[in-house]
């Protein structure tokens, strides 16, 4: 994982420490979009696994999509 990638991933892996538990894993996305944005960085770097995983996090909502939905290569 790139220096970048690994700074842009401490918030994530503090999501999934603290607060995942508390919300629950009701992801209507699978991998989660924690994992998402973990495996775009490590798979991409910090500015293309950090701009997928944003992207990801925007869908989620409501009105968005769900299912399968795996990082590209």
């Amino acid at each position: 994982m790139t220096p970048l990638a690994l700074i842009f991933s401490l918030p994530v892996r503090l999501y999934r420490m603290l607060f995942s538990p508390w919300v629950g894993f009701n992801c209507r996305y699978h991998p989660t979009c924690s994992a998402y944005a973990l495996e775009a960085l490590k798979k991409h770097g910090g500015l293309k696994g950090g701009y997928l995983a944003l992207r990801r996090i925007g869908r989620c909502h409501p009105w968005g999509g769900d299912g399968i939905d795996n990082v590209p290569d």
